[in-house]
């Protein structure tokens, strides 16, 4: 049950349920795939140019079956996923045991499995293409809702996206029987570009649902007696993650959770937003065939807590595969703190234009990623205006960075005239 601060009411940065592969009855498994070195032709000054440029793949497999990029980035009016995107299927941060994501995934496993013995069942390889209802319907998300529209999905067509959450499989597990379950997967969402938003991201929700037999004999509603669980339960993980900190809980609302709670930690002399939770609405459950029965759920997002923990300061360099990153991690070290291992210099590029009715910041990111990758650190709105004749302007400032290596005034000045051309053809503005 995950929401972020991107999706406002939605459990924050947090999960929002599970998922299947839309042409499948059975739940669908995801296998990682590899790909080859597609410019290993090239002159070696030019692979050292071109390295950020990660080789994208024509086919990969999910849940056993073949998936083209024609099946996911489709000649569909609805479809807006883009190479920069299909290029991250697959790849499941989490399910490697010596990344920081993966290291995370498996403490708080060893916590469930140490507190809760035998009783969570475990999914980290289902498939993130799901349906429309199993992303938003299933999980009572508002047909208004801002997380529905073409600027904050990945749709491959009306009927099917990239989940932007992993409670998109939660009524599906429900269905099939399972009463406790933690479900971790990658998820996608068109967002903002800066040190701790990336369009790929990573959470984990755990449900728990009790019988009436658990409750009864407590002399406590069943609502309270969930809420007290789930406090309980959370709490610990906290403490096992961080170790003894004062926390906090804020109510809050999420479509569906009813009580909904955020759990805060006071760590390294500030409020830390953990993650978001709540007992599940009666809705859901009913809808899953159990109506008699009450539960709860909770939803974190990965990158976040890890930034955190390993003391990573850019949520880029989960993505890289630079030995100086990937070697200072090892299985089942939780907590081992980043070195940075070099600081080169940013380059500013600002771009101004004249906007339309319907631009959105989103879009402008989606053209700057698609165009320089990883190497774009920030896209900041530094100045507005709308002048006597009601036209608006805006003027952002483009930080251009590389992780691995100093870029050259070529290779920005290209980057920032092809994000000039493609702004003004794509959205449609006015440069200044």
């Amino acid at each position: 049950m995950a929401i972020s601060h991107a999706h406002a009411t939605l459990f924050s940065r947090t999960s929002l349920f599970l998922s299947r592969n839309r042409s499948r009855s059975s739940l669908a498994f995801c296998i990682p795939f590899s790909t080859s070195a597609a410019s290993s032709s090239l002159p070696s000054d030019k692979l050292h140019r071109n390295k950020w440029r990660s080789p994208v793949a024509s086919v990969l497999e999910l849940g056993g079956v073949k998936i083209g990029r024609e099946d996911v980035m489709r000649d569909d009016p609805t479809n807006n996923v883009p190479d920069t995107i299909f290029s991250k299927l697959g790849m499941q941060l989490h399910r490697r045991d010596q990344h920081p994501i993966g290291i995370l995934k498996n403490a708080i496993y060893e916590y469930f499995d140490t507190s809760y013995p035998n009783k969570f069942d475990k999914f980290d390889d289902l498939c993130p293409i799901v349906t429309v209802k199993q992303n938003f319907d299933d999980v009572l998300v508002p047909a208004d809702h801002v997380s529905r529209s073409y600027n904050d999905t990945y749709y491959i067509d009306a009927q099917s996206v990239l989940r932007c959450h992993t409670s998109a499989h939660q009524a599906e597990l429900l269905r099939r029987g399972h009463t406790h379950f933690l479900v971790t997967g990658d998820v996608y969402r068109r967002d903002s570009i800066d040190s701790t938003h990336y369009p790929v991201f990573h959470q984990m929700e755990g449900v728990r649902v009790f019988s009436p037999d658990d409750w009864e004999a407590s002399g406590v509603d069943a609502t309270s007696y969930a809420a007290e669980d789930l406090k309980k339960c959370l709490e610990g993980l906290a403490n096992h993650l961080f170790g003894a900190v004062e926390m906090r809980w804020i109510d809050t609302y999420f479509p569906f959770t009813n009580p909904s709670f955020e759990l805060e930690i006071y760590f390294q002399e500030k409020w830390l937003e953990v993650l978001g939770c709540g007992v599940t609405e009666q809705e859901i459950l009913k809808r899953s065939g159990k109506t008699n029965n009450v539960a709860w759920a909770f939803g974190l997002g990965l990158e976040r807590l890890a930034m955190v923990l390993f003391d990573i300061p850019d949520i880029r360099l989960f993505w890289s595969n630079d030995e100086r990153f990937t070697s200072q991690f090892s299985k089942g070290q939780l907590g081992i703190k980043f070195k940075p291992f070099s600081k080169y210099p940013p380059c500013y590029k600002d771009i101004s234009f004249w906007i339309n009715e319907s631009f959105t910041e989103n879009n402008l990111c989606e053209v700057v990623r698609g165009i320089a990758g990883d190497l774009a650190e920030e896209v900041l709105l530094i100045d507005n205006f709308t002048n006597k004749k009601g036209m608006t302007s805006h003027c952002y400032r483009i930080a251009y960075r590389s992780m691995e290596r100093s870029l050259t005034d070529d290779e920005i000045n290209e980057l920032q005239w092809n994000v000039r051309e493609q702004v003004q053809s794509k959205l449609n503005v006015v440069l200044r």
